[in-house]
């Protein structure tokens, strides 16, 4: 009995996060250093072979972490293989709206000397040209995330009320 809740244990332990869960914990940890860490830890086991979705969801985190870090090399070092994660996703799946979705929201929110911003309008079209073709469940995240960026007109937010 003992090794059957232990073999239940490791599976879980082993076993990608829920994307729903990911996506409500990437949009509170963003101000949230500890909620950062938390997102990073659900996200460590994944790998360039996972989910792609997941994995830019980790490169972003790491990019999260990165404002927490003391020295300006570790920060660098950090957004750098946070960011070299987001981009290996969108290269693999450049039609997943949603890691579109988060290379923007990384892109329009971090300092302008970083000089990580090249692709907000070409995300921003894609989201924009790809919305209706979503899920309901993807649908309202994207709205939700659309409505409160600064990427967005307001003419462009209002095709997707």
């Amino acid at each position: 009995m003992k090794l059957f809740f232990s073999l239940v244990l490791l599976i879980n332990f082993f076993s990608n996060p829920e994307l729903s869960e990911i996506r409500k914990l990437y949009l509170n940890a963003v101000n949230s250093e500890s909620l950062s860490k938390e997102l990073f830890s659900k996200l460590a086991c994944i790998t360039n072979d996972d989910n792609k979705t997941l994995l830019a969801y980790k490169g972003a985190s790491i990019i999260l972490l990165s404002k927490s870090a003391k020295k300006v090399a570790d920060k660098t070092k950090a957004f750098k293989e946070g960011a070299k994660l987001v981009e290996f996703a969108v290269a693999n799946e450049p039609n997943a709206i949603e890691i579109r979705l988060i290379r923007l929201s990384i892109q329009e929110n971090v300092p302008k000397i970083v000089k990580y911003n090249k692709n907000i309008k070409e995300d921003k079209h894609f989201i924009l040209t790809h919305y209706k073709e979503q899920s309901a469940t993807l649908k309202e995240y994207v709205k939700n995330f659309i409505m409160q960026s600064k990427s967005f007109s307001a003419i462009e937010k209002q095709t997707v009320k």
